[in-house]
């Protein structure tokens, strides 16, 4: 087992003897057996005891309602007896419910899961909920591991999250981080270049990190969101979102904005937008100038590396 299974263990057992049916009914019996043994006995002080007792016992319960009710959601449990086959229903409806406790218990440990298709739609709910927030620092940091460039600019309700967030104060970096050998291809740095110029144009600061000078942890595709929460996400591939998991993570942020400033590298001659400066002024003029020269190209990053 685990660290982390284990330090959950103890809160989750807690929590299940304070919500189970065996407690419930064992405190509501103990609220009707004390006055009535009260009243039987019929002597003063052995009455005045239980009194005690019993209001002790009622303030208890509310006391735990109250708890139960700030804790945990309550959801209207879905009934077989409307349906044409209440069996099948029923089973359905349990697996159903059985996934929605165990994504419940994700979130509340600060983790959420995430597959496929719904990476996008997470991506955007993360910025609209900074955006339309107090949260600060009002601040992206953000890695892509872009293997195809054209793929970026097809999110296009995530773009425009991007430029409403600048335009309300916020700020954004982004690190795109590429192969060597693709950034030393024509075709792709064509692309990659009208990626940083539409990135630009929604007023995001970009900077470029060759993937095979990085540290395995550091090449990592992720997305940090003020100081609250990151987004990590899959190598993206020619079918974007088609497949693989992502995580949003609440907890220890702290991590990777570390792991951020040490690819962005403000004082350093690696730094992500130097390195991007010096790629982009030799690219650019080949590009213009219709000639390609890989060896070019590889000259002006390796004085990053």
């Amino acid at each position: 087992m685990s660290d982390l299974a284990r330090r959950r263990k103890g809160p989750r057992g807690a929590v299940r003897l304070l919500t189970s049916t065996a407690l419930n009914t064992f405190v509501g019996l103990l609220g009707l057996i004390v006055p009535l043994t009260a009243w039987a006995l019929g002597k003063a002080s052995v009455t005045t005891i239980l009194f005690v007792v019993e209001t002790g016992l009622l303030i208890a319960i509310v006391i735990r309602h109250a708890w139960l009710q700030a804790t945990y959601m309550q959801f209207r449990r879905a009934s077989g007896r409307a349906m044409s086959d209440p069996t099948y229903f029923e089973l359905i409806s349990a697996t159903l419910e059985g996934e929605l406790m165990e994504d419940t218990e994700e979130i509340a440990d600060g983790h959420l899961l995430l597959y496929a298709a719904e990476v996008p739609r997470i991506s955007v709910l993360l910025y609209r909920t900074l955006i339309d927030s107090s949260c600060q620092p009002r601040k992206i940091m953000a890695t892509d591991l872009t293997t195809d460039p054209r793929l970026l600019t097809q999110r296009r309700e995530y773009l425009v999250e991007n430029r409403r967030l600048i335009e309300s104060g916020g700020v954004i970096l982004r690190i795109f981080v590429c192969r060597l050998s693709d950034l030393t291809k024509r075709g792709y740095a064509k692309d990659l270049i009208d990626l940083i110029d539409l990135h630009r144009s929604l007023g995001v600061q970009c900077g470029l990190a060759v993937r095979e000078w990085l540290r395995p942890d550091q090449a990592v595709d992720f997305v940090v969101v003020a100081a609250a929460a990151v987004l990590v996400e899959e190598e993206q591939g020619d079918a974007g979102y088609s497949k693989g998991r992502s995580s949003v993570y609440f907890k220890r942020i702290d991590k990777w904005v570390k792991k951020f400033d040490e690819i962005w590298g403000a004082e350093n001659s690696s730094a992500a937008p130097a390195v991007l400066h010096s790629y982009e002024q030799v690219a650019r003029e080949l590009l213009v100038d219709s000639r390609w020269k890989p060896a070019e190209i590889s000259a002006a990053l390796s004085k990053h590396r």
